[in-house]
C-alpha cells in the first residue's frame, strides 16, 4: 500500500461502513443493523486516503479471542482498488489475530471477487472436508 493510505486499526464509522459495502459490491444493510453491530467487533481495521480523508476500505474480524475467528466485511471502493488496500487489511488483521492466539483458526466466506486476495493469505477451500453453511 503506498503512501498516499493510512491504515488505523478501528472502526469504520456507520456511514462509511454503509458506503463501502453498498459501493464495493457487497449486500446492503440498514442503518440500524450497522449501528448495532459495527463495535461488536473484535478487531477492526480501516484505510484512510490521507489527501481526501475518505475511508476507502475495511475490514473486521469476529471471534471469541481464543480459537474461533472469522474475518468479515472486507471492502474496498472501486476507485481505489488494486492498490494493494485489501492486502494491507487482511495483513493487519491476521497479525492481530495470531498475535493474540497463535494457534487461531481463521475462517470466511470467500466470494469470487475476494478469492485471489484470500488465496494469496492462505486460505483455501474447506470443502470436502467442510463447507460453509447458513441461514437468514
Amino acid at each position: 500500500m503506498d503512501s498516499a493510505y493510512q491504515l488505523v486499526m478501528e472502526p469504520p464509522s456507520v456511514d462509511d461502513y454503509l458506503r463501502l459495502r453498498k459501493e464495493s459490491g457487497l449486500s446492503e444493510r440498514t442503518r440500524e443493523e450497522a449501528e448495532n453491530g459495527i463495535n461488536g467487533a473484535w478487531a477492526c481495521a480501516i484505510v484512510i486516503h490521507v489527501e481526501s480523508g475518505e475511508t476507502a476500505g475495511m475490514g473486521r474480524v469476529l471471534g471469541d479471542g481464543g480459537w474461533y475467528f472469522v474475518i468479515i466485511d472486507m471492502a474496498v471502493l472501486p476507485e481505489h482498488q488494486r492498490k494493494g488496500i485489501g492486502d494491507a487489511i487482511m495483513t493487519a488483521l491476521l497479525a492481530r489475530i495470531y498475535e493474540s492466539s497463535p494457534g487461531a483458526q481463521v475462517s470466511l466466506l470467500a466470494d469470487p471477487p475476494g478469492r485471489r486476495l484470500y488465496a494469496r493469505h492462505g486460505f483455501v477451500e474447506s470443502a470436502p472436508g467442510s463447507i460453509g453453511m447458513w441461514r437468514r
